[in-house]
């Protein structure tokens, strides 16, 4: 594979003759068959310099035998690690992957370790070189031999996201990964040499289709293609049908040789496919792989050298080709960077084996990766607060001069944008400074130039083209909610009392006439092959490259119907998920359809959707709540059922309505005090102002979709029903003319009359006098199931081969009830420091209690120690009194209590700095307080005429 190399000072330094004879251990990871061939240009020169390379993998012989035809190449087929279980060809099964890493390297590693020794020793290497399997590195320091890895990403980059969802007992694997280095080689070949041995004339337009693991029963169609196109296929079946237009490719054709001869690729994005597309400046169509970490990095290289084209799955997999491949051959890529990594790697292999030390130029594939990590932490970056670059990284920014990343609200630099630009028919702003930015930034699409030299965001340029400036916009404002108490007792029925924070997401939303709607390209291909104009949605959601996620989303409305009714939630739930890059349009797009099923709303006019949050995503301040409640203009209380069934049964997340109450019918600067079972606000409580709240985040990606919520719901709703049963009991014992409650009868109005209501005052003296000994700590799901049927919970389902807690869950929303009534009662007591003290002692049970449950993480309980440790300092007094985790915890933001003071915010500050020093993460506060949807109303606004502006 040629991929890109070193610099021009590694380039001078070619491999020069070997001081010695020298023996490589290459180990190269099972985790994708790009790094057999990348790792294989490395071993193709250490061999051409006289040494001997023992090659440990599992990648088939003929990779490495077809190119080096050489007694010093050694394979031995071992595999030692593994790669990413696939769901389909673009989607990576998570949890699979992690079980399957479990059993072939975790599991028997101290055997494998054994016998990596002693083979190690009987081959007398001299250097083992690692691409990257996780245990060859510790194999090589018990065999007392240097270790190099050879690579370009490290495994907790690529293992963390995984681990979010798997939950807590999966992160052990995440610190058995090592940190590697980039290495790539690439020579001139003759392109039309290539053409002609293939038979194609140099007038054909040729596009070559690298796309391994199509998914079954697919067939390629010969009017995908434009009129007079050739596609040459790779990694198509024996048995694979293909039209006249297309090629299949021989398993062994070397593809980077066809790749030089083609006009434009089409494919998954990859470190092999990229460096390959840069190498040559061969247009690169290219579809998103899901749950692939290093995707931003590469897609951005790519969009920077004007080598690439996004292709959105849909049209990939329907075959709505055309447009992208002709706009493809209309690109001009531009890398000019050194293209010999193979050469530059194996000499520093080389130096290394004999005991010189490499330190790595400016330009080096250590320094880019470095750089690449920058880019990382500069994407996460916000409006109004910094992300910090851990100390070691800090250098590359400051020799490099890395820019900031742009804020959700930039305007690309034009000063001539004012939110003034826009006269407003209904509503008032209310003096909210992020929605004159959200204003601002709107205006700024209007001057927005496409074709403007200038780089901008894909999200910004999508946005400029499909609002008609001349008609109304519909703007809508929700906040983010900072959970103060109560927390997951919220689906229980306990009482919780939620903040609404700064923070908010606004949506502006136009309506128009199918015929009239302004149309992406590819939206327009598909419409003109299906007819004509339809109904038509299209969404742009800035700040997507925050998370990994297509900018835009579009869809026909018939989509969402099954004849004359709408399509079940079900169907939704699948359709949304069979892109997981485009999965997050489930929360603006489901708010659509459930407005169709509740409400037998009609939609005939297309819809163009910006949504634009600054609500950070996975930091436990309900972000996603922010975006359904934006979407939808209905009374307060309404609209967050609303949000919710979008929630529970679109996206697929259970959660309570606590998020989606709080956005819609919170008030700024004070809390909401709601049950959340049924949605019902008890009352709006001031915060006290001598009192002050806020959130810090951990760094650690929180979700209500993953393992380790979902299970600590099943298990309270287990321990519910089997209280519920043990009632049934006592109540068929105080009342023996009464018939025995059959599981499924556990709701009668009877039970619940004589039965015990486990959010009373006194619940938590009867649970524990009553049942809390016939709650077991853990029951697998087959058991549970066999014992009492369904645990009553329409959002969650029990899975019969799982283990699930049940104790822990059961008594948290108990005792949480009484936590949170009593922390109301105290908001209302003496202003003294005793009054502070109860507050968070309150706050501090609570968070003890999530991690009974499982719900914990390293990074918050952190958080909560260091306040813990202020507070409880014995010299110059303190303002911090308690700390707890929020929301649906396994990471997101801890909530403080203080006073509101000088002195803590400075407290505040130092916590930052000492949690920083600690993990290299500097944590985002979240302080302050906004109005919530139904308070704020909406805008209609229409952009001022150019006259009328003057």
């Amino acid at each position: 594979m040629r991929i890109l190399g070193g610099d021009e000072e590694d380039s001078a330094a070619a491999m020069s003759a070997p001081p010695q004879h020298l023996v490589f251990a290459y180990y190269i990871t099972g985790h994708g068959f790009g790094h057999a061939t990348r790792a294989l240009e490395v071993v193709r020169h250490l061999i051409a310099a006289g040494h001997d390379v023992h090659v440990v993998t599992g990648a088939p012989e003929f990779v490495f035998t077809t190119e080096i035809k050489s007694p010093n190449l050694h394979i031995r087929r071992v595999l030692l690690d593994c790669g990413a279980v696939q769901a389909d060809a673009l989607t990576v099964d998570r949890l699979a992957s992690l079980e399957k890493y479990h059993q072939t390297a975790v599991v028997p590693r101290e055997s494998i370790l054994r016998t990596e020794v002693e083979w190690l020793n009987s081959i007398k290497a001299d250097l083992v070189v690692s691409d990257v399997v996780p245990v060859a590195c510790r194999a090589a320091a018990d065999a007392g031999i240097r270790s190099v890895c050879v690579t370009n990403f490290s495994w907790d980059f690529i293992y963390a996201e995984y681990v979010v969802v798997a939950g807590h007992h999966h992160r052990s694997i995440v610190w058995q990964k090592i940190i590697r280095i980039a290495n790539s080689y690439y020579d001139s070949l003759d392109t039309a040499l290539v053409r002609k041995e293939l038979g194609i004339k140099d007038d054909v337009k040729v596009v070559i289709f690298n796309f391994g693991g199509q998914p079954a029963g697919w067939k390629l169609k010969e009017e995908w293609l434009p009129d007079g196109w050739l596609c040459l296929v790779c990694g198509a079946s024996e048995t694979q049908e293909l039209p006249p237009n297309f090629i299949k490719l021989a398993k062994d054709a070397y593809t980077p040789d066809l790749m030089a001869a083609s006009d434009c690729m089409l494919g998954k994005i990859g470190y092999g496919t990229v460096s390959e597309a840069l190498a040559y400046k061969l247009p690169f169509v290219f579809v998103r792989r899901d749950y692939f970490n290093e995707e931003p990095f590469l897609r951005n290289m790519l969009e920077h050298y004007q080598c690439g084209i996004e292709m959105i799955r849909r049209d990939l997999l329907t075959g709505h080709w055309k447009p992208y491949l002709q706009r493809a051959i209309t690109l001009q890529p531009c890398y000019d960077g050194s293209i010999n990594g193979g050469e530059v790697a194996a000499h520093i292999l080389q130096d290394t084996a004999v005991g010189k030390k490499y330190i790595s130029g400016k330009l080096s594939g250590a320094r880019r990766l470095r750089d690449a990590i920058v880019l990382g932490y500069q994407l996460q970056r916000a409006p109004g607060r910094d992300v910090g670059i851990p100390d070691w990284y800090s250098l590359s920014e400051k020799e490099i001069g890395v820019r900031p990343a742009p804020a959700y609200h930039e305007v690309n630099g034009s000063a001539e944008s004012s939110f003034e630009d826009f006269e407003i028919l209904h509503g008032d702003m209310q003096g909210l400074t992020d929605t004159m930015a959200f204003l601002t930034s709107l205006s700024g699409l209007v001057v927005n130039d496409p074709r403007s030299p200038e780089k901008q965001s894909r999200e910004r340029v999508a946005a400029s083209v499909f609002f008609d400036w001349e008609e109304e916009i519909h703007v809508a404002r929700a906040p983010g909610r900072l959970d103060v108490m109560g927390g997951i007792a919220d689906y229980s029925g306990s009482l919780v009392l939620q903040m609404p924070i700064r923070e908010a997401c606004h949506v502006a939303v136009q309506r128009s006439n199918p015929i009239k709607q302004k149309l992406w390209k590819h939206t327009q291909a598909r419409q003109l092959a299906n007819g004509g104009a339809v109904p038509l949605l299209q969404i742009v959601s800035f700040g997507s490259e925050l998370s990994n996620r297509a900018p835009t989303f579009d869809m026909d409305l018939s989509d969402f119907m099954d004849g004359d009714k709408p399509i079940s939630y079900d169907k939704a739930k699948e359709y949304f998920s069979q892109d997981p890059s485009q999965k997050w349009a489930a929360y603006v797009a489901g708010t659509i359809l459930v407005l169709m099923t509740e409400l037998g709303v009609v939609f005939t006019d297309s819809m163009s959707i910006l949504v634009s949050s600054s609500v950070p995503e996975g930091k436990g301040v309900s972000s996603s709540a922010s975006v359904e409640v934006a979407s939808l203009n209905i009374a307060p209380r309404d609209l967050a059922i609303l949000c919710q069934k979008v929630e529970n049964r679109i996206v697929g997340a259970p959660c309570g309505v606590m998020d989606q109450m709080t956005s819609a019918c919170g008030e700024a600067n004070k809390l909401l005090a709601m049950i959340c079972q049924p949605a019902e606000v008890k009352e709006l409580v001031s915060i006290p102002t001598h009192i002050r709240f806020w959130g810090l985040d951990s760094g650690i990606r929180h979700s209500v979709g993953g393992t380790d919520y979902g299970s600590v719901r099943v298990g309270t709703y287990m321990g519910r029903k089997m209280i519920k049963c043990a009632a049934s009991d006592l109540l068929s014992e105080s009342l023996p003319s009464s018939p025995p409650m059959q599981s499924g009868d556990t709701n009668s109005d009877e039970y619940e009359e004589h039965g015990l209501d486990l959010l009373k005052s006194e619940a938590s003296l009867e649970y524990e006098a009553v049942y809390a000994r016939d709650i077991p700590e853990i029951i697998t799901g087959d058991e549970f199931l066999e014992k009492y049927g369904d645990h009553n919970d329409a959002v969650t389902t029990v899975d019969p081969k799982r283990s699930y807690c049940v104790k822990a869950p059961t008594r948290h929303p108990i005792y949480e009830n009484f936590r949170v009534e009593a922390f109301k009662a105290l908001l209302t007591a003496a202003k003294t420091d005793e009054q502070l003290s109860a507050l968070g002692e309150l706050m501090y049970q609570c968070h003890y209690s999530y991690n009974a449950c499982g719900l914990g993480s390293d990074g918050t309980d952190r958080l909560v120690n260091l306040v813990q440790e202020i507070q409880h300092r014995k010299t110059g007094g303190h303002s911090l009194f308690g700390a707890k985790i929020t929301g649906g915890g396994s990471g997101g933001s801890v909530c403080v209590i203080g006073k509101n003071c000088l002195k803590s915010s400075e407290e505040i500050f130092e916590i930052q700095k000492r949690y920083k020093a600690a993990t290299g993460y500097l944590p985002i506060v979240f302080e302050g307080s906004s109005p919530g949807a139904g308070k704020f109303g909406y805008l209609k606004i229409r952009r001022r005429s150019t006259s009328s502006s003057a």
